[in-house]
């Protein structure tokens, strides 16, 4: 049941540049890369139980880092794209030395307060960001000579970078890593008991959480071709936070159909709902209610009941 439904995912996945128009091949761009930035959260919050309101932070960082680097020093995205993705690297594991100096309620407080502290960076430094402009006249990568500018094109760009993407995620999880990771979640005083280094373990994860949102970050500046201070905003954090939370944190799906409602509901029902905000409240808290670890969870619950006998 589980290869068949692979394969069928895999077709439509395929096929789906060739029989939706272009908008809906460009919205599924967009479900791809919310979907990694939102995979690489929930290495925080639900493998790690640090739930985090400042991994905007790393998408803005790696989408500045590689506009300024092409507009600036005119640098190619061969080299940009990889100095860009070093620096925000480097800048997640400054971010999770200070904000792993506690956890729970504390550890949302330090993320929340230094993500804050970009986003204020970027609005008023206008010199060099912009400000409220954004930065703009920016370009999409030629891969092997293929043309990202084409829709089609970007799609399996984007696709194939989410396949990988979550394929790492996953085999960190799986990994005796991921294991002590979510030892730490569960058990902390008993792991540090057992020999393991808590903090290292927490400060690693928050590092590749990072560097997943700064690839989340190229494909977003890629395919926008424009870069706002509002990426780094609170609302682009929470959105993320929503997502792994409706679709399922310590899930592998969950954040990938998360992801998906929230893009679907900011993209395309909010050409039919003016208050589209309001809908996602209302779905946000029928999940909860309902479903409260989450979509995937839920619906794995209520097959596994109906498939009974």
């Amino acid at each position: 049941m589980k290869k068949a439904a692979w394969i069928f995912l895999l077709a439509v996945l395929l096929a789906w540049p060739f029989v939706a128009g272009e908008f809906y091949v460009n919205l599924a761009s967009q479900i791809f890369i919310a979907a990694i930035f939102a995979a690489g959260l929930n290495l925080l919050v639900g493998y790690g139980g640090l739930p985090s309101l400042g991994h905007a932070s790393f998408l803005g960082i790696a989408a500045y880092f590689s506009a300024l680097l092409s507009l600036r020093w005119g640098l190619d995205h061969s080299l940009s794209a990889p100095l860009a993705l070093a620096g925000t690297t480097l800048m997640a594991g400054l971010f999770g030395l200070i904000a792993l100096r506690a956890t729970g309620l504390g550890f949302l407080m330090l993320t929340l307060a230094l993500s804050q502290v970009l986003w204020g960076t970027a609005y008023r430094w206008v010199a060099v960001t912009e400000g409220d402009n954004g930065l703009r006249g920016l370009t999409r990568p030629q891969i092997f000579g293929i043309n990202l500018d084409d829709s089609t094109a970007f799609y399996f760009f984007a696709l194939l970078v989410t396949a990988f993407s979550l394929w790492m995620i996953s085999r960190l999880v799986a990994s005796p890593f991921g294991a002590a990771l979510q030892g730490t979640r569960d058990q902390a005083r008993r792991m540090s008991a057992l020999g393991h280094n808590v903090w290292l373990i927490r400060w690693l994860t928050f590092v590749y959480a990072g560097f997943w949102g700064g690839v989340s970050g190229l494909l977003f500046v890629y395919y926008h071709k424009y870069i706002h201070p509002a990426s780094l905003s609170l609302t682009s954090s929470a959105e993320a936070m929503l997502s792994v939370i409706a679709g399922g944190s310590g899930t592998l799906a969950g954040p990938v159909i998360g992801a998906a409602i929230i893009v679907l509901l900011k993209n395309y029902v909010s050409a039919y709902v003016e208050r589209w905000n309001m809908l996602l409240g209302f779905v946000f808290v029928a999940i909860v209610v309902f479903m409260p670890d989450g979509l995937v969870p839920g619906l794995k619950r209520l097959w596994a009941r109906w498939s009974k006998p």
